[in-house]
């Protein structure tokens, strides 16, 4: 039996790779360094032993392992084949999968040789690129990991949420410690935008100096391994200074959120004296710094986010969005500081409604901006996000945009402080923390 008493569940995702248990498409599970992946795939291989699936039908590799280190293609081919037994079904997990070299081959080879259910995880989308689509012809299916949510935070950390009765009758949600503390459920959200969603944070405790410590071992790791080395085996290099690529992810940490020209980053570095331009000749090529931040983008460092064009319904070249994975990481490249509290925000709503299954554009109406279409197959949400409602003429902001749209699709503002008014003219006010969990 797999032994997982010390893992959390990820429901979220464990219920997502479930649901294709023994169907054909590889279960793919990407996203940034210590997220949860490999945890999810031990969550995976325990809900298998659990229904009755034998230990010896589950193979797991885990290639950070120096066990597995220096393995090939090939010798991975022939180790999973003396391990599979004969008329049986076996599960086959294969964590960090993209430090082998050719191993498209190998999984391919896995699906037509054996009977097996196979589940991967990479930490770069460099996994899930043409060539690998081209291998398995479309026969794979991606879960895309987030570090945690608000929620998990709470439930990874030993709070619960509970709705206790007010004095004058009303109902309010307070937060309990599994010792038995009373906390408000806005100064633990305080705490969650402080230290961020990852969860190896849950195992060194909220403490700042040991979750910075973690936080700058996850930035070493995804800058140094997945980025620079990589290129390195690479025939092509592109990213070659460390530098510069600081430089940029350093700028887009200060920009999240912010209308952005990738072509103007490098004059913008130069400008603002993070680069020095007479070392350098002038700024970086666009197409250098493109070549920077796609591979940010291919290491889920960041997301990047397009603008769409409401009344002209079409997607816009021009000036995208760009935010983090995991708002921790944010302050621990930029320093604990109360800076644009109104971008992180859209930051942490920008990535819930990613985890709940949302495509996510920046709407366009007119000269004016909505923060976020978020769109389904069933579903669309137009959400603004916002500190505080309680101004007038942040009211007149945040609504006027809204009030341009004509469909009858949810039209919603988020915030901290929503006031007194529960909807203007159709569109609801939310509080921001009460959407969250």
């Amino acid at each position: 039996m797999i032994d997982t008493h010390n893992l959390k569940r990820r429901d979220l995702y464990l219920n997502k790779i479930i649901a294709f248990q023994d169907t054909e498409p590889v279960k793919v599970v990407t996203g940034i360094r210590r997220c949860g992946k490999s945890s999810l795939l031990k969550l995976m291989a325990a809900h298998l032993s659990e229904t009755g699936i034998e230990d010896n039908q589950i193979i797991e590799m885990n290639f950070e392992s120096y066990e597995f280190k220096k393995m090939t293609a090939d010798e991975l081919y022939y180790y999973v084949k003396q391990r599979v037994i004969s008329g049986r079904r076996m599960y086959l997990f294969f964590d960090e999968l993209q430090r082998i070299t050719g191993w498209e081959d190998t999984i391919n080879a896995f699906r037509v040789d054996f009977n097996c259910d196979i589940y991967v995880t990479g930490s770069n989308a460099h996994l899930l690129s043409s060539e690998y689509s081209t291998y398995l012809s479309g026969r794979y299916v991606e879960i895309k990991m987030l570090p945690l949510s608000f929620s998990e935070f709470l439930y990874f950390h030993d709070f619960e949420v509970k709705e206790t009765i007010s004095a004058i009758g009303g109902t309010r949600k307070r937060v309990f410690y599994k010792s038995g503390e009373l906390y408000e459920l806005k100064e633990l959200f305080n705490t969650y935008m402080r230290f961020g969603g990852m969860p190896g944070i849950a195992d060194v405790g909220l403490d700042i100096e040991k979750a910075m410590v973690l936080l700058d071992g996850i930035y070493s790791t995804v800058v140094i391994r997945d980025i620079l080395e990589r290129e390195k085996r690479r025939s092509q290099r592109q990213i070659t200074d460390p530098i510069l690529l600081r430089k940029i992810i350093l700028f887009l940490a200060d920009n999240i959120g912010s209308n952005i020209s990738v072509s103007s980053i490098g004059n913008i570095l130069i400008n603002e004296g993070l680069l020095d331009d007479s070392k350098r000749k002038g700024a970086p090529s666009a197409h250098t710094v493109q070549a920077y931040v796609n591979t940010l983008l291919e290491s889920y460092f960041f997301y990047d986010i397009k603008r769409f064009d409401i009344k002209g319904k079409e997607f816009l070249q021009t000036l995208g969005k760009y935010y983090i994975v995991d708002i921790g990481l944010r302050n621990y490249l930029l320093g604990l500081r109360n800076r644009d509290i109104g971008h992180a925000l859209e930051n942490v709503v920008y990535l819930e409604l990613v985890r709940r299954g949302y495509d996510v554009a920046i709407g366009k109406v007119d000269k004016s901006e909505v923060d976020f279409i978020a769109t389904k197959t069933d579903d669309k949400l137009y959400i603004q996000v916002t500190e505080s409602m309680t101004n007038e003429d942040v009211r007149h902001r945040e609504l006027t945009p809204l009030q341009k749209i004509n469909d009858n699709y949810d039209k919603i503002v988020l915030s901290l402080d929503t006031g007194l008014d529960e909807s203007y003219d159709g569109i609801k006010s939310i509080n921001l923390i009460d959407w969250l969990i």
